[in-house]
């Protein structure tokens, strides 16, 4: 288990991190997840040893690794470690690269070199590198590049495993490959990863919990689920979803949109956002209708087909709301005007669907 308890770290007057008070349980995928300066990477720096807090203390199980005076070096840590820029020795073979980590990490068994080849053997055919162990680097795509990374980092069995934005430097249709390599060794391993990354789509599709960051602070950490269709604060819900904010008025269990008659339903909205009269609606929980019916009145300013979906920004009264539909919906044309309703969608607050009604 790892403890991080008030971590901060400031860069003169400069505050990277901001009273950080986190609990990861051993075994568990944690991404951590926010954009550019958030101070992901600065967090996981700091459990690697990289770095000393400026204050606050980071604890490994029940050792004490690092606080404001004190912090054990990375090569102290039973970790690994995986690299966006893969940090391979352009000198060595793939096995090369596994062995070398085999007998020089501090924390891994004593082998025998018949053992330490059987070892070697293991983790390439775990991550698929195992016809390719007598390449070196300059031979290697990048998706087999990382593989071997991966591989490398895994190879002396250490309790953590921190991975800082590995697959930002790949493809999308790689990228979507290793997602599910990387939650596939998980499975096997049972290591306790920490995963950066800015990409919602790999923090919702391989951690167990996610951590959204901003500012240097926790804005919300949970499981993909929750992250995603409860959002606590107005930044997780645009930032992860790319949910849509309707300002307007908040009545007990309903909401009025601003300028309108309208009475949605509480769907379960957090109470950060009840208290900032806001209403956070998803691109695809919105339906679009014609201008005769029921709904916020808008103008269709972009369409764009998308393979399975249609995107859309509708315009009403000055502000712009990005809706996706399927693409077995009726499709919408630029310049025609339309109303938009809220899809029923069940909800813990309600037997009946979420619905949009006049009052």
């Amino acid at each position: 288990m790892i403890t991080l308890q008030g971590l901060k770290k400031h860069y003169g007057k400069t505050a990277a991190l901001s009273q950080v008070d986190l609990t990861i349980q051993e075994g568990e995928f944690l991404a951590i997840l926010g954009p550019s300066g958030c101070g992901k990477t600065t967090l996981l720096r700091l459990m690697a040893g990289f770095m000393k807090p400026t204050a606050g203390t980071i604890r490994f199980g029940d050792t004490e690794v690092a606080n404001s005076k004190h912090s054990n070096k990375p090569e102290n840590r039973n970790i690994g470690m995986v690299f966006q820029s893969f940090a391979l020795w352009p000198h060595m073979t793939v096995e090369e690269h596994i062995r070398f980590a085999l007998k020089n990490h501090r924390f891994s068994q004593k082998r025998t070199a018949e053992e330490q080849a059987a070892r070697v053997t293991e983790v390439l055919q775990l991550v698929g590198m195992e016809p390719f162990r007598k390449r070196y680097p300059a031979a290697l795509s990048g998706g087999q590049q990382q593989r071997v990374a991966l591989a490398r980092a895994i190879a002396p069995e250490p309790d953590i495993l921190l991975m800082d934005e590995p697959l930002s430097a790949l493809d999308a249709e790689l990228r979507i490959s290793m997602r599910k390599e990387i939650k596939q060794i998980h499975k096997k391993l049972g290591a306790t990863i920490i995963y950066v990354t800015h990409d919602q789509g790999e923090a919702l599709a391989m951690a167990d919990r996610v951590l959204v960051m901003q500012h240097g602070q926790i804005e919300q950490v949970d499981t993909p689920e929750t992250i995603y269709q409860s959002p606590e604060t107005p930044f997780v819900a645009t930032f992860v979803g790319k949910a849509n904010l309707v300002e307007g008025t908040w009545n007990g269990s309903h909401f009025t949109p601003a300028g309108t008659q309208l009475s949605w339903l509480d769907n379960g909205v957090s109470e950060q956002l009840k208290q900032k009269q806001l209403f956070p609606v998803r691109p695809e929980e919105w339906q679009l209708l014609p201008a005769e019916a029921d709904g916020l009145k808008g103008e269709v300013i972009i369409s764009q087909f998308q393979g399975t979906e249609r995107h859309y920004v509708i315009r009403t009264d000055g502000q712009d709301y990005q809706v996706s539909l399927p693409i077995a919906d009726p499709a919408w044309h630029e310049g025609e005007l339309v109303r938009l309703q809220v899809r029923r969608r069940k909800t813990q607050y309600a037997t009946e669907e979420v619905l949009l009604e006049l009052r």
